[in-house]
Order: structure tokens, then sequence, then C-alpha cells
């Protein structure tokens, strides 16, 4: 298997660009099943979930042609399947998107239930109810297969709670239902309006994206269309948290300021030193970091998928700071891996406090999900010896190229493959 290593203690310095949001593509390539016509989708970075939903299209009968470093053309128009099966959803967890594309193109799917990272439970009966709402029959079958059935996809009122997943489900499946879909509560992360953006240059009417209200008015067909997809917040947020953690001063390329405030706002609040440019921001703190409390929100508030980063850089800070996370159930797995490291930390429920200590040490860990993988990573940067990270096909499933990235920034780290232990014996 491949380890990364990290001799720590520098400070990363320079420039690093962002790609394309992992969230945002991921939902952009599910609708393109509904365009039934070839569409140009740039922006697109290379990790492992964007293969996997790339693999499944092609497997349905997409054309799928890579164009371009970032580029692909899909064309969907003799895509001709409702069914996905369980060996092509296992890998991804945003394959759950086929769903409302699918119903939204032919009015019935058959979409195993998908895998990802274990973060806590995560239902989908708010997709199911806003499916029902449109007019679908469903009903769960053996391995974890849900079925849905319309004769005519039709418009209704839909409550989503502010779910990300939700929300850009019944978008997918409303868009060609007939009459007027209005989407109560709906996400307003940039990923939700990046996609209504893309369904608009395909011809459908998406209104409201990014505010309390979403107001679809369902059109018979869509077509193809150019579209290149918006940076990504959370790794441009990983950067910023790593530059802060190591003292460092960096500048992150290719961002949309706006969509970081979440993120810049703590790192202010923590002493970091910040700048915006038009399509970057640098970010410095030559000093130790001050405590700070954060709790996880919807957007605009703090992303979940930020927390493990701040769980890191909050180690070696000053002071008693406490991150609240209100959106998943199992997202503080990866502190025991920082108390290996010689944090000072203790959880209670969706509750931790961490007293900050001068210096984390270099240990053996694992990555348990994506963003806990980045977390040991940015931990990894500031410890004072050598971090051993397992389990790192998690991190590539949304960042492209973390290692090179790091690197170019001054990091000590390098990837490569070790043979477990007894594997020889165990291979006869």
């Amino acid at each position: 298997m491949e380890k990364i290593f990290i001799n720590g203690g520098r400070a990363l310095r320079g420039g690093v660009h962002i790609g394309g949001a992992k969230n945002a593509v991921l939902a952009l390539l599910a609708g393109t099943i509904l365009a039934k016509d070839a569409c140009r989708i740039d922006n697109i970075p290379e990790i492992s979930d964007v293969g996997a939903i790339l693999h499944i299209l092609h497997q349905l009968g997409a054309e799928v042609r890579r164009v371009g470093k970032y580029t692909y053309d899909i064309n969907t128009r003799y895509f001709d399947s409702g069914e996905v099966p369980y060996e092509l959803t296992k890998h991804c967890r945003a394959s759950y998107y086929l769903l409302g594309a699918l119903f939204g193109r032919f009015g019935h799917a058959r979409v195993a239930l998908p895998g990802g990272c274990d973060i806590g439970v995560r239902p989908i009966d708010l997709h199911i109810r806003g499916f029902e709402q449109l007019g679908a029959l469903y009903k769960f079958e053996e391995n974890a297969i849900i079925s849905l059935q319309a004769e005519q996809p039709s418009g209704s009122v839909v409550n989503m709670k502010s779910s990300v997943g939700a929300t850009v489900n019944i978008m997918l499946a409303a868009v060609r239902a007939r009459g007027v879909t209005v989407i109560e509560t709906p996400a307003k992360e940039p990923h939700v309006v990046d996609l209504a953006n893309f369904l608009n240059a395909c011809g459908a009417d998406v209104r409201g994206a990014g505010t309390d209200v979403i107001k679809i008015h369902g059109v018979k067909e869509l077509h193809g269309c150019e579209y290149a997809a918006i940076p990504d917040q959370i790794e441009a947020g990983t950067y910023m948290a790593a530059a802060a953690a190591t003292h460092g001063r960096v500048l992150v390329q290719g961002v949309i300021p706006k969509h970081m405030e979440c993120i810049t706002s703590p790192l202010i609040e923590c002493g970091a030193h910040i700048e915006e440019y038009d399509d970057a921001i640098l970010v410095e703190a030559p000093e130790r970091l001050q405590r700070c409390k954060i709790k996880t929100m919807p957007y605009p508030g703090f992303p979940t998928d930020m927390q493990p980063q701040f769980g890191a850089l909050l180690c070696t800070a000053e002071g008693a700071s406490i991150l609240n996370e209100s959106i998943h159930d199992n997202r503080f797995r990866y502190m025991e891996q920082l108390t290996r490291m010689g944090a000072q930390l203790k959880v209670d429920g969706k509750v931790a406090v961490i007293e900050g200590v001068e210096q984390l040490r270099g240990a053996p860990v694992k990555a348990y999900d994506l963003r806990a993988g980045a977390a040991m990573v940015i931990a990894g940067l500031c410890a004072q010896g050598i971090t051993e990270i397992e389990n790192i096909e998690f991190i590539d499933r949304g960042f492209e190229n973390l290692v090179g990235k790091l690197k170019g920034l001054g990091a000590d780290i390098k990837r490569k493959e070790v043979r477990e232990y007894g594997a020889e014996l165990m291979a006869g």
C-alpha cells in the first residue's frame, strides 16, 4: 500500500493554484445525463471520486472523451440505462446524484446505495421524500438498491432542510418535470449555485439558487453546453489552514474570495493575516495562533468539510479552543489520531475541546476519511519529526496532487509504496 511521509516543522511559502470543486463537478457530471446531448466541462480535477463518476457514465453508455488536462466532452445522447449496480456506486458517495438525474431523464431509476467516507449516518430520507412529492413511487430492493418510478414527474413544493445532497438531487429530478417545483430551505452552498448555472446553460429554468427558495419551471428538453466548474472552496481552505498552522506565507490562487469568507473569518480570529485579491487570497501567520470557537453550519456558516483541518490547526494554538460539529455524527474520529501526535483534547459528543500545545510530534497515523486525511497532513506539517499516514486513498478522493503541491510550497513530504509487514508470508 502507499503512504505519505512528512518531515514536519517547515513553514509553507509560495503560491498554490486551486482546482475545480469536487462537490460541484460531481453534480455537474450527473447533470450531463439530463442534457441528452454533448457537454464540454472544464476545470475537472484529477481525483478518484471524479474518476469513479466518469467510469459510471461510460459504463452506462455515455461517450466520455478527455480533450484537455482538465476538460472532458461527455455525450449522453445514446444513454439508455436507468440502472446503476452497487459494483459501480460503492466507491463514491456522490453517485446518489444519479438517482435524481436518471429519474429526471427517464421517469424511473434503479441505483444502489453508494459508498464513500464513514462520517456518520447520512440518511437519504429527505431525498426520498422529495422524489415522492414529484410523483415517484419508491421501494428498497435487495443489494441496497433504491427504485423510483413515475408516469409523469410533476412539480411540487418540497422542503430540503438545508441538505446539500437532497437539494442537488431534487434539482436534477425537477428540471424536466411538468409544472413548477419550489424547493424551500434549500442548501445555499456555492456548488449548488454552480449546478443551477450549469442546468440553465443547458436550457433549464432554475431561479433563486443561493437564496431561501429555489423555483424550477420544468422544460421538455435540455441541450448540451460548455461550462467551467467553480474552484474548490475546501481545497483552498485546506491550504489556507496549512499555511497558518505552519506559520507560513502562501498565496492561494484561482479562488473566489466571496466563497471563502466562512473560512477566512475564523482564521483571522485565530490571528492569521489575510489579504484578498480578485482571484487569490494571501495567508500569513508568522506567530503562534490563538484559540477560537467554531461551530459547523450550513453555508454561509463554517463548513463541516473544514472542521478536521481546523482541528489539526488548533492543536498548537495558544489556549483552549472549542469545536462544535452540528452536521455529521462521526466527524471526530480523527481526534484519536491527533492524540498519538501529542495533542491535548477531549471529545464529548459533538463538542471537542482542544488545549493547544507548543509542538506536535510525528507518529504513524491513519486517515479515516477524506477531510480527516487532510487534517493528518496538516498535523504532520506542524509536527517535529516524521509523520507516516496510511489509508491515503481517502485523500485521493478529493485532493489532486496534494503531495506535489505541498512540495512546491517547501514541505518535506513524499508518497511511496510500502509493503505491509508479513505480506511475503501471506503471499505464500
